[in-house]
């Protein structure tokens, strides 16, 4: 298998969109790599948009780096990722250009794949713009995966359809081992907020070697990049970190690695999220609220269990005043007949304290609060 666990790495777009380079990657891997991010599970150093001619060799058909942008080829940048002890990805798309008018791989998928493997590509993000009418969306996204199952190289499948065509229902028949389940986040609360509430009853589709992939994080940003909007505040990123962290899905950075606060670098490093995203069960996040959950609401609690019979809980303030939100015990399994407390202990101080029956959390604005949770037998 070549995905057990959510991956996690970092992605060009967010910060830089088309204004990428040889050496921009190598100081941001450089960074990375300074920072210990590897140590904390981030592996992936992926290129995405932008990196090609305008046209694909007039001879070969292949497409080509930016002679401008990566003058030593694209071998040369993967080749430096994995001196490192990284892996390197890249990106093309479904259709006959890029979403930002670059060669796309439609009716080159075979080719394009080998081409990926030559360059030492360990991960394909996959867009989903200039479709022709007449292509069926599942059947590119199979034609692409059985391309890079062709192609002689391990090569993580990221498809980003952005949730369009149910694409729940049917992407890990075609290989895919992540798949994008919403359109593009920007560096907002509303944003990413929105992304997440449109996936909390969908988190079950997800599994090992397949994952429910909700874009880039932002954190970190502070309104600066290509996504960079009106910014989040930290309070906002704890949560975003939060949400992404206990719901499972890939943690793909997105800000400038090389400019990155201490405050950030604490939040993205915290070892008892890590810990909750890439738990050995992936089990998928649950609507811990008692009743359906309702996109209009200012809370969310979340729940998810763990491997080792714990479980992770959460509670989520999407609004701009403060809240109080409830976990009954009897909606993650527990009620009070069966005899258990629950010990919880907080994921950003350490503290930790046992409740019977509920727990309420006062939240300020757009905050969380996270706990890993053991029953204890009363």
């Amino acid at each position: 298998m070549l995905v057990n666990r959510p991956p996690m790495g970092w992605n060009t777009w967010n910060t830089f969109g088309a204004k990428i380079s040889e050496q921009t990657i190598k100081e941001t891997v450089d960074k990375f790599v300074e920072l210990g991010l590897p140590k904390s599970g981030y592996e992936y150093i992926v290129i995405d948009d932008c990196w090609s001619e305008k046209e694909r060799d007039p001879i070969t058909h292949k497409m080509v780096a930016s002679r401008e942008k990566f003058p030593n080829g694209m071998k040369a940048v993967a080749d430096y990722v994995h001196s490192k002890g990284l892996k390197f990805g890249m990106y093309s798309c479904a259709g006959v250009r890029t979403c930002a008018n670059y060669p796309g791989s439609f009716d080159h998928e075979f080719l394009d794949a080998e081409t990926f493997a030559e360059f030492g590509c360990d991960f394909l993000k996959y867009d989903y713009c200039f479709r022709p009418q007449t292509a069926n969306g599942p059947l590119l996204y199979h034609r692409m995966g059985n391309a890079l199952r062709a192609c002689g190289r391990d090569i993580l499948f990221s498809a980003c359809n952005w949730g369009a065509d149910d694409v729940w229902r049917w992407i890990r028949s075609t290989g895919a081992h992540m798949y994008r389940s919403t359109g593009d986040i920007v560096d907002n609360f509303t944003s990413f907020t929105n992304i997440v509430k449109s996936q909390i009853e969908k988190f079950c589709y997800s599994a090992p070697n397949c994952f429910n992939d909700m874009d880039m994080l932002t954190v970190g940003m502070f309104g600066n990049g290509n996504v960079g909007s009106s910014g989040c505040n930290l309070t906002q990123y704890k949560s975003q970190f939060s949400l992404w962290c206990l719901m499972g899905a890939p943690l793909m950075l997105g800000c400038d690695i090389r400019k990155i606060t201490p405050e950030i670098l604490e939040l993205i490093t915290n070892r008892e999220l890590l810990a909750i995203n890439q738990d050995p069960e992936v089990r998928p996040a649950f609507n811990a609220e008692g009743v359906p959950y309702n996109t209009e609401s200012c809370s969310a609690v979340l729940a998810r269990l763990l491997a080792n019979g714990d479980l992770a809980v959460g509670f989520f303030n999407f609004c701009d005043h403060e809240i109080g939100a409830t976990v009954m015990f009897e909606n993650i399994g527990f009620p009070f007949a069966a005899g258990y407390d629950l010990k919880f202990k907080d994921v950003f101080t350490g503290e930790e304290k046992i409740y019977q029956e509920r727990l309420t959390c006062r939240l300020d604005a757009c905050d969380c609060a996270v706990f890993r949770v053991t029953p204890v037998k009363r």
